[in-house]
């Protein structure tokens, strides 16, 4: 990845990114189309009940008027039942009424009308209906809130499961990974794309998915009913919303650089914060605090930066949406108020027309942050399947060599091996060696010779150039990495202990017995340590536990000792414990290897002197091999080196 003085990568391609998504959520088809098709509904319901909203206003506003038309006073004038002195009253104050009276004026008249007519032209509203529409307006909301509920329920199980398959898929990857990936990738920029990446896919397909298709189907079907209701109060709602769609364009086309430059910066923090916390003790030995914070706040800052431009663009869209719509609310108002007084609508509808206006508004809002969302996932994916596309290393289900660990002689050979790392600077140019079963091999060479990396082909972690290296006369190249592991015992100069039991370490991914266990512990001199714990073999430890260097060694040795395998390799694995325990180690690791072909590797040349064989490397080539008698008395390079570690 870049590092943080380097140019940042332009925005992948974002079309690209999401047909890959939507093709890695093939298993979640069903869930997601059932999601929408409810999010779809459940718009479709909130478009329809604006309506009835307005035939129920409708009906409460005419309850309210009182009956005056002429067919109703005509009727009361003609009427047997109405006095004529009643009828007289009523003639006399509807006269000083007319088309230009205020409603007030009208009220107080009706007031003043005899009771019998007042029964008659009394305001009188149609429960029946009114019931009628209220609960169908009731029975309409609640299906769509439970729509909504349920889609709500069926996309956080699709997006929780979906994240869980994404981060088994990347823990899968990193065990097909050829070893050369993690030496060029930093250890907190791979768990950032496990943790941070997969969880911004999840969380904003949540969110954003159904949400998206809601809006679109509101937005679209908001505009078909307001036009079907009346379209001068359409043209007025969406005019004043148009601005809108302009300023969410730009928005967009401006803020996905940012998204991604935010996962990249914040992938090189965690690398960088991981790195630091592991090393913590180094950066206080060497009073490295002030560099190491202002490297941090370096790579926070750019951090900071593209955060707050991708927060900022995305979050300036609620806001500026609001406004919109508030515009969208009094345009409706003022135009709806001067149809309503000519007559060319009712109340009804401009209480319909401030639903649509939300309704077509807030989807625009909806959008637009659907769509940052989906930039966020994009940016996300991206990195995730950038990961999950690395080329893996060799399928070997056609490699027909196999070895059996319990029929084995424990031969090998090098023949003119040549490997480099990085095809200009070859490090193994010329390799060839015989070891015969049961030696016991120390190499050894000043640092960059390729001692480490001569392993690390034998154990197939890389695959070699050129030559080839025969187990038993079977080429490793037709052998599987899957049984080369198991012909042999690694203990590495670096320890590694899991959060776990002793017990559990020592036997990692092996059935040995609790009696075993202890005679491995025995044999290295770690079974008085144990012992003192609270727990025995159950105490559990880890890799941050307050242990020694020397004691994390030796229980990673046992480890190697429980494994019963033919080849056994030792890198510096005595490097972490001091003189005597090193002497304990060395007679323990006498009985270890006997009947092995083993390899050592160590700078401490006083550990392998009693070898079958040391092999003296020098840049990447065998420039001497004998025993430690042999090689002192030709007084070369081998000599030079063992006399250098007495020198003051």
């Amino acid at each position: 990845m870049p590092r943080p003085h380097e140019k940042i990568e332009k925005s992948k391609n974002f079309k690209g990114s999401m047909k890959k998504l939507i093709k890695s959520l093939k298993g979640w088809y069903l869930g997601i189309t059932i999601a929408l098709v409810l999010a779809f509904f459940s718009s479709i319901i909130a478009l329809i009940a604006p309506n009835q909203l307005s035939n129920l206003t409708d009906y409460i506003t005419e309850g309210l008027k009182p009956n005056i038309s002429e067919t109703v006073i005509q009727e009361i004038m003609y009427s047997d039942e109405i006095s004529y002195e009643d009828k007289q009253k009523t003639q006399e104050i509807m006269s000083n009424l007319d088309a230009n009276s205020k409603t007030e004026e009208l009220l107080a008249a009706i007031d003043k009308l005899p009771k019998d007519v007042y029964e008659v032209i009394k305001p009188t509203m149609d429960m029946q209906k009114i019931k009628k529409v209220a609960l169908l307006l009731a029975i309409l909301y609640v299906v769509s809130s439970l729509f909504m509920f349920v889609e709500q329920i069926i996309m956080a199980l699709v997006t929780n499961s979906y994240s869980k398959n994404l981060r088994k898929r990347i823990t899968d990857k990193i065990n097909l990974l050829p070893l050369k990936y993690f030496d060029n990738h930093e250890a907190g920029d791979i768990l950032s794309r496990v943790t941070n990446d997969v969880d911004s896919i999840g969380m904003n397909l949540n969110q954003s998915l159904s949400n998206l298709i809601a809006s679109i189907t509101l937005f679209i079907g908001s505009i078909i009913m307001m036009f079907y209701t009346n379209w001068i109060m359409a043209i007025t709602g969406i005019v004043a919303s148009l601005l809108g769609f302009a300023f969410m364009g730009i928005i967009l086309s401006k803020s996905q650089k940012y998204f991604v430059e935010r996962q990249e910066r914040l992938g090189s923090l965690n690398g960088y914060i991981e790195e630091i916390y592991s090393g913590h003790n180094v950066v206080y030995t060497y009073n490295g605090e002030k560099e190491t914070n202002k490297k941090f706040d370096r790579l926070n800052h750019n951090l900071f930066k593209c955060s707050r431009m991708s927060q900022f663009l995305s979050g300036i869209m609620p806001p500026f949406m609001g406004f919109v719509g508030n515009l969208g609310y009094v345009a409706v108002c003022v135009v709806g108020a001067l149809l309503t007084m000519n007559d060319v609508i009712s109340f009804g509808v401009i209480v319909a027309f401030m639903v649509y206006v939300r309704l077509f508004t807030n989807p625009l809002n909806q959008i637009a942050q659907a769509a940052t969302s989906m930039q966020s996932v994009a940016a996300a994916a991206e990195r995730v399947f950038s990961f999950t596309d690395e080329k893996e290393e060799p399928d070997e289900k056609d490699l027909k060599g196999k070895l059996d660990v319990n029929n084995i002689k424990g031969n090998i050979e090098f023949h003119n091996v040549k490997f480099s790392y990085d095809k200009k600077r070859p490090i193994i140019k010329n390799f060839s060696a015989n070891i015969e079963a049961g030696q016991k091999v120390a190499i050894v060479g000043p640092t960059g010779a390729g001692k480490t990396t001569m392993v690390n082909l034998l154990m197939k972690f890389y695959d070699i150039d050129e030559g080839e290296i025969l187990i038993d006369g079977i080429s490793t190249k037709d052998l599987t990495r899957e049984n080369i592991h198991d012909l042999f015992i690694m203990v590495l100069q670096d320890t590694w202990l899991f959060d776990g039991t002793i017990e559990e370490n020592i036997k990692y991914n092996n059935h040995a017995s609790e009696e075993e266990i202890w005679s491995a512990c025995k044999t290295v001199g770690i079974d008085h340590f144990i012992k003192t714990l609270p727990g025995g073999l159950k105490s559990k430890v880890s890799d941050q536990e307050n242990i020694s260097s020397g004691e994390k060694q030796l229980l990673t040795i046992a480890r190697g000792m429980i494994k019963d395998s033919p080849f056994l390799i030792l890198d510096e694995a005595t490097s972490n414990v001091d003189t005597r325990t090193e002497e304990l180690v060395g007679k323990a690791m006498d009985k270890l290897i006997k009947g092995k072909t083993s390899f050592i590797i160590a700078h401490r040349l006083s550990t392998i002197k009693n070898a079958d064989l040391i092999l003296v490397m020098n840049e990447g080539n065998i420039i001497e091999q004998g025993t430690h008698d042999e090689l002192m008395k030709k007084e070369g390079f081998y000599y030079e080196l063992y006399n250098s570690q007495f020198e003051l």
